[in-house]
């Protein structure tokens, strides 16, 4: 299986738009370095393919030196697509000069913090009940997940 990474481009939208309608129930997702619901579709981002068909989406936000991940998306999981999505996001942090690369997961998805530590990334910051604030402009958000109550964000970052 051969992975092929590149830009997101316009005529990609109408994809994005499904694969983060069906991840997060929407494109419009809480971004922590602008501090407002975002719509993540409309954001830079790269897309993984496989034999011509979308494996995989991340989107980013560049801000002050850094560069924060605003969503993660692997269609194909467990094949590398994942990783080839944040490999294409490292090279573009560093080609920009960024000091930072950095995103937030929630205290209940376990199997993505251990993606993001192995891939290299160190927790930094726990933000105690942020889903209170979250949950008032987005309240779709469940209250739990797999059994686990969604609470808090976990801020992680890589220095590219």
């Amino acid at each position: 299986m051969s992975i092929s990474v590149r830009d997101t481009r316009p005529d990609d939208l109408p994809a994005v738009t499904r694969v983060l309608t069906e991840s997060w129930g929407g494109t419009t997702l809480m971004v922590l370095g602008s501090g407002e619901l975002v719509d993540v579709a409309k954001l830079p981002g790269f897309v993984a393919e496989v034999d011509g068909e979308l494996a995989g989406l991340v989107t980013y936000l560049e801000q002050d030196g850094a560069v924060e991940i605003a969503s993660l998306n692997a269609v194909l999981p467990g094949r590398g697509v994942g990783r080839a999505l944040l490999d294409a996001v490292r090279a573009a942090a560093a080609e920009r000069g960024a000091t930072r690369l950095w995103l937030i997961t929630t205290n209940d998805n376990t199997h993505a913090l251990r993606f993001y530590q192995r891939y290299g990334f160190d927790l930094v910051a726990l933000h105690r009940n942020a889903m209170d604030r979250v949950r008032a402009l987005k309240p779709s958000i469940p209250a739990e997940s797999d059994g686990i109550p969604i609470r808090h964000e976990l801020e992680l970052e890589l220095r590219p």
